[in-house]
């Protein structure tokens, strides 16, 4: 699947990996109802990894974007 198309899902709560990923990445997941001190935060994508910790900020690059090697997951 697309980035094109996966955008769509990940907006909807979904999670999503690529199938060239074989290390520590688990998914990648959109936040898009968070705060600070009372202030609303634009969303941001997640990752979720084996590593510790185990949440990182997640910016798709070029190489991400043009994949079409990405899928759902539970």
């Amino acid at each position: 699947m697309t980035f094109e198309k996966i955008l769509p899902e990940l907006k909807n709560g979904k999670k999503a990996v690529r199938q060239e990923w074989s290390g520590s990445e688990e998914y990648i997941f959109v936040v898009d109802e968070d705060s600070r001190n009372g202030e609303a935060i634009n969303p941001y994508f997640l990752i979720r990894t084996k590593e510790e910790p185990a949440l990182s900020q997640f910016m798709p690059n070029s190489c991400d974007i043009l994949a079409d090697d990405w899928k759902l997951v539970d």
